[in-house]
C-alpha cells in the first residue's frame, strides 16, 4: 500500500505555498499606495518601512524556501530542460535580486522622501515632493511588472507550458 502523501506532494505544497506567502502582500501594495496617497498621507513613512520589513523578513526567506523547494520537485522530475522551470528559476532569481537591489533600497528611500515631505507640512496638508512621486511611481511600476512575472509563472507552472 503506498503512502497517501508522498515527499514530493510535500514538497510540492510547501513551494506553492512559499509562493504565496512570498509574493501575495505585493498584490495589494498599488491599493495601500492608492489609499495612502489620497487618505492617509502621513502615513506613508510607516508604509514604506512595513515594505522594507516584509521584504527582509517574509519575501526573501520564502523565496528562499520556493526555490529550495522548486530544486527538488524539478530534480525528482528529471524536468530541468522544460521551460517552465528554466522560466521559473529564472523569474525567481530575478525577482530576489529585484529585491535586493531595487525594492529594499527605493522603499528605504521612500520612507525617508516621505518622512521629510510630511514634516515639511507641519500640521497642513502634505503635498509630496516631485522627487518622492517619480521614485514611488517607479517602485510601483517595477511592482507590477514583477506581480505579471509572478502571474505568467504561476500560468506556465500549472499548465506546464513548453514542456
Amino acid at each position: 500500500m503506498a503512502p497517501a502523501v508522498t515527499f514530493y506532494t510535500f514538497a510540492l505544497a510547501i513551494h506553492i505555498a512559499a509562493i504565496v506567502i512570498a509574493f501575495g502582500v505585493t498584490f495589494a501594495y498599488p491599493v495601500m499606495y492608492a489609499v495612502g496617497i489620497r487618505s492617509e498621507a502621513r502615513s506613508m513613512p510607516g508604509v514604506h518601512r512595513i515594505q522594507d520589513s516584509v521584504g527582509k523578513f517574509v519575501i526573501s526567506p520564502f523565496l528562499g524556501l520556493a526555490l529550495l523547494a522548486g530544486i527538488y520537485l524539478a530534480s525528482k522530475l528529471h524536468s530541468w530542460s522544460d521551460f517552465y522551470v528554466q522560466w521559473g528559476l529564472a523569474v525567481i532569481l530575478l525577482l530576489g535580486a529585484l529585491g535586493g537591489a531595487f525594492f529594499a533600497p527605493r522603499e528605504r528611500r521612500l520612507a525617508e522622501l516621505a518622512e521629510r515631505d510630511v514634516a515639511a507640512a507641519g500640521t497642513g496638508e502634505v503635498s509630496f515632493s516631485a522627487e518622492y512621486r517619480a521614485l514611488r511611481q517607479r517602485v510601483l511600476t517595477v511592482g507590477l511588472v514583477a506581480n505579471v512575472l509572478i502571474l505568467l509563472t504561476i500560468y506556465f507552472m500549472t499548465a506546464h507550458t513548453g514542456a
